[in-house]
C-alpha cells in the first residue's frame, strides 16, 4: 500500500448468499490517495463486494473499515465520508439533472446556498452545465453517466466508489469519464475505488489492481508488478500440428496454452531463446506460419492467475443470479 494512512480495509469480507458464496474472504488495504481498481468480468464479485464496502449490504462475515469508520457498525458515518457511482443509472428521469443533484444534496442534508453551489461547480465540471435544466430522458448514455459522477460527488467525499464507471460508452465518453476522475485525485487527493471488466482501464489508471476471479483476490500489485511477476515475453506461435509442437515445447520445459488457434508461452527472454525453439520444432517437421513476441498485457496476467483470459471469461448462471440479487438488495 504505497500511500499515506489506509482508507478502506476489509479482512474476511464475505458474502454468501443460500449455498452460492459470492465473495469469498476478501482482505483489502487501499491507502488515501490511491486510485484502486477490483479487475474481473461480470460475476466476480466486484459489485457485491462494493456494495458491502458502501454499506448497502451486510458481510455474512469479516470485517470493513472505510473512512476510518466500520461498515457494520457505524454505517451512518461511512456514508457522510464516501460518494458512490453505482453500475446502473439512478438518477430520476422525470427531473432535471440540476433537480437531481439538488435532490442528492437534500438527502445530505446539505444547506440550499452550498447546494446550489455545489451543484453548479459538479455540473461545469462534468461539462453538463448547458444540459442543467433539461430532463434526464433527453439524455445521452454518455452524459447521464456524467450526471451519476456529479451526483456521486454531491456531498465532497474523502473516498469515492465507481462500480463499471465507463461501461457501455464508447471510446471518446469513457476517456473523458476518466479525465473526470483523474481530476479528483490529483486536484483533490480523492481515494478512489473501481470496478472494470476492462483491462486496458486498470492498467492505464489505477495506482493499483486486484484482479478477482469467482469471489476472491487472486493477487494484487502495481500494473507493473503484476507483469513482472509473470515475467519475460509472451510468445504466440500458430503452428500446422498444435499437439506435436505442444509435445516438442513440453520436452524443452514451456508450458504452452493453446488458445485462438494458436500456442502462448511465455519466455524469459525470447531473444536468446526462441531461436532455439524454432530450430527444435522446424526439426521436428512442424511448419511455423506465423510468429509474435510482445510484453506481458493484463489479459496475460489473468490468465496466469486464473486460467483463463478475461475477456473470455463469463459469469456462470450461479454468478449471475447474486450479481442481480445483489443489485436488487442494494436498490431496495
Amino acid at each position: 500500500m504505497p500511500e499515506g494512512s489506509a482508507a478502506i480495509v476489509a479482512r474476511g469480507l464475505t458474502k454468501v448468499y443460500g449455498r452460492l458464496v459470492a465473495v469469498d474472504h476478501v482482505d483489502l488495504d487501499v491507502g488515501e490517495g490511491e486510485v484502486f481498481a477490483l479487475l474481473g468480468p461480470n460475476g466476480a464479485g466486484k459489485t457485491t463486494t462494493v456494495g458491502m464496502l458502501t454499506t448497502l449490504l451486510r458481510p455474512t462475515e469479516g470485517t470493513a473499515i472505510v473512512g476510518g469508520y466500520d461498515v457494520a457498525r457505524e454505517p451512518d458515518m461511512v456514508r457522510r465520508v464516501i460518494g458512490v457511482v453505482p453500475q446502473e443509472y439512478t438518477a430520476d428521469e422525470d427531473l432535471s439533472g440540476w433537480e437531481n443533484l439538488m435532490f442528492m444534496a437534500s438527502l445530505y442534508g446539505i444547506p440550499r446556498d452550498e447546494a446550489r453551489r455545489r451543484a453548479a461547480e459538479l455540473l461545469e465540471m462534468v461539462e453538463l452545465s448547458r444540459f442543467a435544466r433539461a430532463k434526464v430522458e433527453s439524455y445521452s448514455g454518455g452524459m447521464r453517466r456524467r450526471l451519476e459522477l456529479a451526483m456521486g460527488l454531491i456531498n465532497s467525499p474523502r473516498i469515492l466508489f465507481l462500480d463499471e464507471p465507463t461501461l457501455g460508452l464508447d471510446v471518446q465518453t469513457r476517456a473523458a469519464i476518466w479525465s473526470y476522475i483523474r481530476r479528483l485525485k490529483d486536484e483533490y487527493g480523492m481515494t478512489i475505488l473501481f470496478t472494470t471488466h476492462y483491462m486496458e482501464e486498470a492498467d492505464l489508471y489505477a495506482t493499483r489492481i486486484a484482479i478477482m476471479d469467482r469471489g476472491r483476490i487472486v493477487r494484487v500489485g502495481t500494473p507493473r508488478e503484476l507483469k513482472d511477476s509473470i515475467g519475460g515475453d509472451v510468445v504466440t506461435l500458430k503452428v500446422d500440428s498444435m499437439a506435436a509442437a505442444k509435445e516438442v515445447l513440453r520436452s524443452a520445459g514451456i508450458d504452452a496454452r493453446e488458445y485462438d488457434g494458436s500456442l502462448v508461452f511465455k519466455l524469459r527472454d525470447a531473444s536468446t531463446a526462441l531461436p532455439e525453439i524454432l530450430r527444435a520444432l522446424m526439426g521436428s517437421g512442424i511448419q511455423v506460419r506465423r510468429m509474435e513476441v510482445s510484453e506481458p498485457t493484463m489479459d496475460e496476467v489473468y490468465l496466469e492467475y486464473t486460467g483463463r483470459r478475461l475477456r473470455d471469461a463469463q459469469a456462470s448462471s450461479e454468478e449471475a443470479f447474486a450479481l442481480r440479487t445483489t443489485l436488487r438488495r442494494a436498490r431496495s
